[in-house]
């Protein structure tokens, strides 16, 4: 209750989620007094791992779409820790935040840091990636998501070994194995995948994180070349937090929630 006897109505954040990032920024928030938060998720995975508390399933409708449910929910700020290269949405958030004037957070964890002994090669996109495949193996093991393996369809002389969530649809590889896993991934296990299917070549994008960094171990102590697709940038003038405690400090400070 306020100093004047009236009902404050809670503090509303809004998760853009489906990461590691945004199931434990939910969690530090749960059970706070005077604190509803709603976690959004895509729903381009068909079983997710739903955070705790409150959550929505589904697209808003593009940034006009979340500006409307931001001013009908009475939210007061939204943190963006949606993927790395979930760019649509993280465009569509900075767009609604903008014409609503909901403070807006992106919580973005580090990407992956090259170390003596890596062969990296670093590609803008996909598309990239794949013109730079047939000068570095023939049996690629395509840790990119789902969603990108249509950019190496086209590359009917190289087999590809992919691992996802779920299985793929068209177009896809002529030559393609799928291994539908979820991480996190351990370092043996990753050695094994990669000597068991003879691989020589790797290509993930830069989502950063310790869930899937393994495979980029194993392929250094390998001596594999590794293409790694560069994430997007963040939308200009939006503040960053690397990780969960900062959020929850930035919400604390913008957001009356209260620590």
């Amino acid at each position: 209750m306020s100093p004047d006897g009236r009902t404050r109505t809670p503090a509303h954040v809004l998760v853009l989620g489906g990461t590691t990032e945004g199931r434990a920024l939910a969690a530090a928030l749960d059970g706070r007094p005077g604190l509803r938060v709603t976690s959004s998720l895509a729903g381009r995975v068909s079983q997710p791992r739903l955070p705790v508390g409150e959550v929505r399933i589904g697209g808003f409708g593009g940034p006009d779409g979340l500006a409307d449910w931001l001013r009908a929910e009475a939210v007061d700020a939204v943190v963006d820790a949606t993927h790395p290269f979930a760019a649509g949405m993280s465009h569509n958030a900075a767009l609604a935040a903008a014409a609503t004037g909901v403070p807006l957070l992106v919580l973005r964890r580090p990407g992956f840091a090259p170390v003596a002994g890596d062969r990296w090669h670093l590609a803008p996109s996909l598309t990239a990636a794949a013109a730079l495949l047939p000068g570095l193996g023939r049996r690629v093991f395509l840790s990119s998501g789902r969603q990108g393996i249509a950019a190496f369809a086209h590359l009917d002389g190289l087999h590809f070994l992919a691992r996802s969530v779920d299985r793929p649809e068209p177009p896809l590889p002529l030559s393609l194995e799928v291994l539908l896993d979820r991480g996190p991934f351990t370092l043996d296990g990753e050695r094994e995948l990669l000597r068991e299917h003879r691989i020589d070549v790797v290509v993930t994008k830069d989502s950063g994180g310790a869930a899937t960094a393994p495979k980029l171990t194993a392929a250094r102590e390998l001596g594999l070349p590794v293409v790694v697709v560069e994430r997007p940038p963040v939308p200009a003038g939006l503040p960053v937090s690397p990780d969960v405690a900062g959020a929850v400090r930035w919400l604390e400070q913008r957001a009356r929630v209260r620590a």
